[in-house]
């Protein structure tokens, strides 16, 4: 499954309120089921505002272990 759908995932969730934020990895795992073990454990690092390689920068980290997207949402999906 490609990142773009795990994202466009996410922000269906967000907006239909079954995610709610901020959000823990396990929230996402809830919210939405049926992605592999290690995306719920590295997909809103990975992709998290300040991350390592700088890209993809689609979630903002509140506290530790929570996030919320960023805003405005990528790939039109506001």
């Amino acid at each position: 499954m490609s990142g773009h759908a795990v994202y466009s995932r996410i922000v269906y969730e967000i907006k239909n309120r079954t995610l709610k934020e901020p959000f823990t990895a396990a929230d996402f795992q809830n919210a939405c089921p049926g992605f592999g073990r290690g995306t719920y454990k590295a997909f809103l690092y990975k992709h998290c505002v300040g991350n390592v390689r700088g890209d993809s920068e689609l979630f903002e980290r509140v506290s530790q272990g929570n996030f919320r997207l960023a805003r405005p949402f990528k790939y039109s999906l506001d």
